[in-house]
């Protein structure tokens, strides 16, 4: 017999470790003791075979019994086993686990789950982290143009983006850093799924573990002990033989989501078996901004938010066979940049999904629906999966961090500081953590309680993101907008001051989001709106050209003959000068509209109807007349023109220009 080798089982490594301990050892002293070298001592601890008689030498000297720990059966000393033969075998076996751990998915106000398969978008990944790029502000203004702004949001990511599959194939070890929300359990989820049906790494084992769970698991078990005891295999030496040669695909799901009394336990149980055992393949998610983890042997890349072609994907999937067609919502989408930038997120795009498949539309006050998905970053998201993240500030309530991001979107838009310095934002911070009741005044307290929010406010909910190094935005301008608004309605109480502060910003272009997202949170629109007419009438009457170009649209409305409303024909003229940049000696040219447009049927029971009023453009074939005054001022290609009816009337002066002009 003593021509064998034996091995720990998997059980048996994590009892050798405590006995190790419990002896007040360390593997050197107990090579030592033993009279031999560390090798064999590293090997006995790993799992691979080592010569019988020092395996039971070993045991004797931690008091244990061999017969308990050892792996059965044994294994020859040449190690000649059919380890592919091994992996086969498993991934049979385990093969039912996995698609009932990571085959459906169930999130936010979901009814029932549904098929991963049936809803999986593919994920890109980023190679270099965002919040790690050295930039300066000017630097990435000078990456957004206006338009930028509005179809983009904050930023348009530029750089390459990696297939997630690939990435997985690239790099052995990989840390896949991600905002909350951005699809890192579910692309986990993929992969399990994907190996387990022979679609990718066919010739390894997919194993799968939540991390919260292990970290909490009842007697605090190895990882290796663990994996052991959730996959069913507590004796079974095969799944040992495939990590111990290399062939499983471990996923590590939510190192973000342990306590932070078991975060060392569970980061050193990580270390050793990625170090123990480095032929298998580790993927590991985690959030950014977190904490500072090292990881030195894993790459680290980030999840890109949803492109156009995802958002189309992801819908396709989702409203397939169902009453409200992918290719309406898409439209819709389309037509709301606001709402679209909220779609780059998966988790926001989950929620559009259901808010519209509830009524075929999105709800007509924009804010409403923005502030569900604050509530689900804010309070649904780790609440439906039984997270509780540590409270960084204690006084830091849910409604205290809207009032905080409230009070920072306001000062920053303000400004027009889309982009600002950490330090800027921590200096907020501190201000608005200075005058809560109670507060801690102490200087250097206060900014350490600074940097631990903003922080926590990235980590936990991701509404302010790092741009680049120490410079933060929030993460749609959608929700700067809407806290912005929010500031002069519910922290302010929409106060007279508040707002006549709001409207006093009526003329300038970048607030109207801000504004019509007042109107909608406001519990008195009325008293906002005749505030917005108010400021309006006071800016008419002491503007004589304006004055003279309103009367101007009234004179030739009446003129128009046909069967439309009064209001659409001076829409349609204020659309029309303003959309060809015309000053007011241009208009003398008496263009009319009955008689510059070749009717055709149903033009203007299309322009007058109530569901195109908000968002329409039509296809004018122009009269010779008119064609003659384009050539002359415009290019050639402007014969037809496209007309906007969604027009700047709704940005400048939305609610003058429905009435006649006063003189």
């Amino acid at each position: 017999m003593s021509g064998r080798s034996l091995s720990c089982s998997l059980e048996g490594i994590q009892k050798a470790k405590r006995a190790l301990i419990r002896c007040s050892l360390t593997q050197k002293a107990l090579a030592e003791d033993l009279e031999v070298t560390r090798q064999p001592i590293g090997k006995f601890f790993t799992g691979k075979p080592v010569d019988r008689n020092l395996f039971v030498q070993i045991c004797d000297r931690l008091d244990l019994e061999w017969e308990e720990i050892v792996a059965e059966p044994e294994i020859n000393q040449d190690n000649s086993i059919d380890i592919d033969a091994i992996v086969q075998t498993v991934r049979e076996k385990i093969k039912p686990l996995i698609q009932e751990r990571c085959g459906t998915m169930r999130v936010l106000d979901m009814t029932q789950p549904i098929g991963l398969n049936d809803i999986y978008t593919n994920v890109n990944i980023l190679e270099t982290i965002t919040g790690r790029q050295r930039l300066g502000i000017d630097e990435l203004l000078q990456q957004c143009t206006n338009e930028d702004f509005d179809h983009f949001g904050l930023v348009k990511i530029t750089e390459k983006r990696l297939p997630g599959l690939e990435a997985v194939d690239k790099y052995p070890k990989l840390m896949i850093l991600g905002k909350p929300g951005a699809g890192k359990t579910t692309f986990l989820k993929f992969l399990a799924m994907q190996c387990i049906e022979g679609e990718f790494n066919a010739e390894r084992v997919p194993i799968f573990v939540t991390l919260k769970d292990f970290a909490e698991a009842a007697n605090k078990p190895g990882l290796l002990e663990y994996i052991s005891s959730s996959v069913e295999t507590r004796n079974f030496v095969s799944l040992q033989e495939v990590i111990t040669h290399g062939k499983a695909l471990v996923l590590l799901d939510g190192l973000d989501e342990v306590k932070e009394e078991d975060n060392n336990r569970v980061l050193k149980e990580i270390r050793e078996i990625s170090n123990c055992f480095p032929g298998n393949h580790f993927v590991m998610t985690c959030r950014i901004a977190a904490r500072e983890y090292i990881f030195e042997k894993f790459t680290e890349v980030e999840v890109a938010d949803f492109d156009d072609d995802q958002i189309s994907n992801f819908a396709n999937n989702w409203f397939k066979d169902k009453a409200v067609k992918p290719e309406t919502f898409i439209k819709r989408l389309k037509e709301n940049n606001r709402i679209k930038q909220l779609a780059a997120s998966p988790l926001l795009l989950t929620l559009l999904c259901l808010a519209f498949e509830e009524s075929g539309d999105f709800p007509a006050n924009r804010s409403e629906l923005y502030k569900e998905g604050l509530d689900a970053l804010l309070k649904k998201w780790d609440a439906k999966r039984g997270i509780q993240r540590e409270q960084i500030y204690k006084k830091l309530s849910v409604q205290r961090k809207e009032d905080l991001l409230s009070k920072m979107a306001l000062t920053t838009f303000e400004g027009s500081e889309y982009f600002f310095k950490q330090k800027v934002a921590e200096q907020y911070i501190t201000e608005y953590i200075r005058n809560l009741p109670d507060a801690n005044t102490d200087e250097e307290a206060l900014q350490l309680d600074s940097e631990q929010v903003l922080r926590s406010i990235e980590h936990h909910h991701g509404l302010v993101v790092a741009r680049a190094k120490r410079i933060y935005s929030f993460s749609h301008l959608t929700f700067h907008e809407y806290f912005t608004a929010r500031e002069f309605v519910v922290v302010r109480q929409s106060s007279d001051e508040a707002l006549q502060n709001l409207v006093s910003h009526i003329t300038d272009k970048r607030w109207r989001e801000v504004l019509l997202l007042a109107v909608g949170m406001s519990p008195n629109a009325d008293r906002v709106l005749l505030l917005m007419k108010d400021k309006v009438d006071s800016l008419l009457a002491t503007d004589e050209k304006l004055q003279q170009f309103l009367k101007w649209i009234s004179k030739k409305s009446l003129s128009a003959n046909g069967p439309f409303q009064l209001g659409v024909i001076r829409e349609f003229y204020f659309a029309f000068i303003l959309g060809r940049n015309l000053s007011l000696s241009d208009m003398c040219i008496g263009i009319d509209l009955d008689l510059c447009l070749i009717s055709y049927p149903g033009i203007w029971q299309a322009i007058t109807s109530d569901d195109t009023r908000d968002y329409f453009q039509c296809n004018l074939i122009l009269s010779p007349q008119l064609q003659l005054f384009f050539n002359f001022k415009h290019r050639k290609d402007d014969y037809i023109s496209k007309i906007n009816l969604q027009s700047y009337f709704w940005s400048k002066i939305s609610i003058a220009t429905t009435h006649k002009p006063t003189t």
